[in-house]
């Protein structure tokens, strides 16, 4: 791999490594120190929500601004606001500067996010879209596994406010490394003028092209349908491996490494192999489904380890899909701000699936849930199929005329 592009993806890993300690420190932090479980969540709640919403707005900064610019600005002030944390911490004391940093820091990460998917589609010429997705989420999902693994390594040396100096420093590390790429790198991002409302207006443009491009939907409404089993996979692995099947800690742990070391493996694959997107799209949502009705009816933990597994593998692969569908078909004018839309809008049934677990899991029991949610998905999928042949025959129809 050239040296430009390694740059770019150790920037990638070093910032959501720096990202992911930082989202598992808070909750930790306000639980140890108000030994509340509610609180704990709520810190939560707080930290994450920003990240949610923000997404439309840094979409369409992404579009009116330099997506390079932005992805330093993302990076630095990050960096700032953890510096800031500690001397704020330092004066006043309290808890309640880390909950707001991370929030802060949450909009920050949204947009750095956001920037990187403007900048992919055009700096690395020399691979497929789907390869260079899945190159950068393998960076991603190593920082992603490995932030809490040195978060907590981190917190049994230094006392919280110093680790926020040491993720600092993890930020100013991926700017450095991101630095080094924009000196290599010989690829210029086209520019394309843009109106100056970043609320109303871009809404209107994004949801417009939704609701033009059939495709769009589609790929929306299976989003909408994988991440009711990711969501309600999410909210009762802990519960299912510890309470169901009465395993330990290190067990649930061991479970979490697996489906990160499967998730790995599964995209280094697709860096290698080409495979057309019709079939990325289709296995990736069968196997996701069949996942799901394992965990749902399994009678032991083998069992469901085996649908964990399928479900949190085979969901990187239907982000590769869905994320070369939207760059194919979106208008490069207009891509940040519909994928910020879009992506609130997939994202909207996680929650959803966590709401449903609490309200039934009580009444009819966590697996009958599952098994509720991966019918839903199936549901979805088959429509979305209907109406897709429906369209491509209507299509097919008129061409003919």
């Amino acid at each position: 791999m050239r040296k430009d592009y390694l740059a770019f993806f150790i920037s990638l890993f070093l910032s959501r490594l720096a990202d992911q300690i930082l989202l598992f420190m808070v909750p930790l932090i306000v639980f140890q120190t108000t030994h509340s479980v509610s609180w704990a969540g709520l810190a939560f709640f707080v930290e994450s929500l920003p990240r949610f919403l923000a997404f439309p707005v840094c979409g369409a900064l992404c579009d009116k601004f330099s997506p390079v610019r932005i992805l330093h600005i993302s990076q630095v002030y990050r960096a700032l606001a953890c510096v800031v944390a500690v001397v704020l911490y330092g004066m006043f004391e309290g808890i309640y500067w880390i909950v707001i940093l991370s929030a802060l820091c949450g909009v920050l990460t949204t947009l750095g996010i956001m920037a990187r998917e403007v900048v992919m589609p055009h700096i690395f010429k020399h691979y497929t879209y789907a390869k260079t997705l899945s190159y950068s989420q393998i960076a991603d999902q190593t920082g992603l596994v490995l932030g809490p693994l040195v978060a907590a390594l981190m917190l049994e040396i230094w006392a919280w406010h110093w680790v926020l100096l040491g993720i600092a420093g993890l930020f100013l590390l991926a700017d450095l490394a991101m630095l080094f790429w924009q000196r290599r790198t010989t690829v210029g991002l086209e520019s394309f003028e843009q109106h100056q409302d970043i609320w109303l207006q871009p809404l209107r443009i994004a949801f417009g092209h939704i609701r033009n491009l059939a495709e769009l939907k589609k790929i929306i409404a299976l989003a909408a349908g994988v991440n009711l089993i990711i969501g309600v996979t999410l909210a009762t692995s802990a519960a299912m491996v510890i309470g169901q099947y009465a395993a330990g800690k290190d067990t649930y742990a061991g479970l979490q490494a697996a489906g990160a070391v499967v998730t790995i493996a599964i995209l280094f694959y697709l860096a290698r192999a080409t495979l057309p997107l019709k079939m990325l799209g289709g296995l990736s949502c069968s196997m996701i489904a069949v996942g799901a009705l394992i965990t749902a009816i399994s009678p032991n933990l083998w069992g469901y380890t085996l649908g964990f597994l399928l479900i949190t593998g085979f969901d990187k692969m239907f982000n590769v899909y869905m994320r070369s569908i939207r760059q194919r078909i979106i208008p490069a004018r207009d891509f940040g701000k519909t994928v910020g839309v879009m992506t609130l809008l997939n994202n909207i049934s996680q929650p959803l699936a966590g709401l449903l677990i609490a309200l039934l899991a009580a009444p009819l029991g966590t697996q009958t849930v599952i098994l509720l949610l991966a019918g839903m998905t199936l549901l979805i999928g088959g429509v979305v199929y209907v109406t897709s042949g429906r369209h491509a025959a209507v299509k097919t129809e008129l061409d003919v005329r």
